[in-house]
């Protein structure tokens, strides 16, 4: 896997940039800075999500994405017989980071194609030469597409990393209270005895089972690679038409969508796609996403059926308030 997929945390200046504040103790929580403003914002990014998954899912980081692939395919081009000058590459990267959102959004409104408003906004701060080069042969959803499966793999493998931490914490858990007896329940209904480190190696195992899902998704995990506009490759094959024969046009593309994933950590693209990548491989993600709900939502489920009999209790603080008028609420 590439380091970029691996490495969603961006620089502190490039977290300022992007109004982060730590939030309301929560560990890892993350609000941007204009959270009191007039706009609505949604709680599951505001006060659930982790600075990292944020910033993975960020327009900067985004915009940052298009840029990478675009300068993929440029230097894949160019080991490839396309007449593209080194110079025209580096002036590529030198501008990498250059982006003024602002610049973009002036594009877009009279371009009417946020893509293009990107390219545009690309070519001006990186040189007239370099422009030529972006996007070549290239259809929108060549960036779009990518990119979304580059931070949907990201994301995943941030959930992996809590999944690992949440089984060590109910490891710890469970070999402290693997002794300590606890009342077991069918249709909530007394049955016999257990123990609490046993109803808590019921948790984990879930979520062990959640965690081999997901490591497997990512290792599967393909990109739409270089498949131009509709999927048909047709953009490409008149790109190489004039520079190698008939038969190995076919040979370049593949090589070209090779390199390309390379570039950006996938070892395969789809086999075929049309304008954009099948949506199958987002029920992947959904179906592996809904998996960890459910093992979480079992294990709350659990917690609060015991917190009614006062067999386990969550946490509360010294100060912490329960409810604004009943003052011996614990919740």
């Amino acid at each position: 896997m590439s380091k970029d997929s691996r490495s969603t945390r961006g620089t502190a200046a490039e977290e300022r940039s992007l109004g982060y504040v730590v939030g309301r103790g929560l560990p890892g929580a993350a609000l941007p800075t204009d959270h009191q403003g007039p706009l609505y914002e949604s709680p599951l990014s505001s006060r659930y999500a982790t600075r990292e998954m944020l910033h993975n899912f960020s327009d900067r980081r985004r915009a940052l994405l298009w840029r990478d692939l675009w300068i993929a395919l440029a230097r894949a081009e160019a080991e490839l017989g396309v007449p593209i000058q080194a110079q025209q590459i580096a002036a590529l990267e030198a501008a990498r980071e250059q982006i003024d959102f602002g610049r973009v959004a002036e594009l877009e409104a009279s371009l009417r194609h946020d893509v293009m408003a990107h390219v545009h906004h690309y070519g001006e701060v990186a040189g007239a030469e370099a422009g030529k080069i972006i996007h070549l042969g290239a259809t929108s959803c060549f960036v779009t597409d990518n990119a979304e499966l580059v931070m949907i793999r990201a994301g995943l493998e941030l959930i992996m990393d809590r999944l690992h931490t949440s089984l060590r914490q109910l490891a710890d858990f469970a070999r402290r209270w693997r002794a300590e007896p606890i009342q077991a329940y069918t249709h909530f209904q007394p049955a016999q005895l257990t123990t609490v480190g046993k109803r808590a190696c019921l948790w984990a195992q879930d979520f062990a089972l959640d965690l081999e899902t997901i490591e497997q998704l990512v290792t599967r995990l393909p990109m739409r690679g270089v498949k131009g506009t509709t999927g048909t490759q047709a953009s490409f094959v008149q790109l190489f038409s004039g520079l190698a024969s008939a038969d190995q046009v076919d040979d370049r593309i593949r090589e070209l969508d090779r390199k390309v994933c390379e570039a950006m950590g996938f070892d395969r693209s789809i086999p075929v796609s049309g304008q954009t990548y099948t949506r199958k491989l987002d029920t992947w993600v959904v179906s592996a996403l809904a998996d960890v709900a459910g093992s979480a939502a079992k294990f709350a489920t659990d917690l609060r059926l015991l917190a009614h009999e006062r067999e386990i209790e969550e946490p509360f603080g010294a100060k912490q308030i329960g409810s604004s008028a009943m003052a011996y609420k614990r919740n």
